[in-house]
């Protein structure tokens, strides 16, 4: 980043911020990878000279990964929900997280090794359970509600009954 946020996601590591950085910054575009600060001195989860912060921006936002140890971990409480307009980009993010080291999940959610959760959510669907028809809004509900990954035909043909 050239400038400094005034708003910037802070996420945690233990060890990892700019692995973690590198590859949300190859999967996804308009991401990259900035300033990197290492340690000056020693700190309870490292030594000097250790990567401490890794500046990055994800999809447009702009974060930054603390190495800060193991005294926390991420939860599905915060995740990055990627709207997505078509199959293939879909499986793309999906494939790219749960295919290096991470999780699947259900209804479009997964988390990257180092336990950080995605929403990869087709555009299709938020506008299936949003159908001004109630009952084709519940078809693609329910279709989803089944699903790990989310099959965007599948959620069409749900919507038509």
């Amino acid at each position: 980043m050239t400038t400094t946020a005034r708003n910037t996601v802070c996420l945690w590591y233990d060890g990892a911020a700019e692995e973690a950085a590198h590859f949300y910054a190859e999967t996804f575009p308009e991401s990259s990878v900035g300033a990197i600060y290492r340690a000056p001195g020693d700190y309870p989860a490292g030594t000097k000279g250790d990567v401490l912060t890794v500046e990055f921006v994800v999809l447009g936002i702009p974060c930054l990964g603390l190495n800060g140890g193991s005294a926390f971990t991420h939860s599905e409480a915060f995740s990055f929900q990627v709207a997505t307009a078509s199959q293939e980009e879909t499986d793309r993010y999906w494939n790219a997280i749960v295919g290096n080291g991470g999780e699947e999940s259900v209804c479009g959610w997964c988390k990257d090794k180092w336990g950080l959760s995605w929403q990869i959510t087709p555009i299709a669907l938020t506008k299936a359970i949003s159908d001004p028809d109630p009952a084709a809004a519940k078809r693609a509900f329910d279709a989803m509600m089944q699903m790990r990954k989310i099959d965007i035909a599948a959620i069409e043909a749900a919507v038509r009954g």
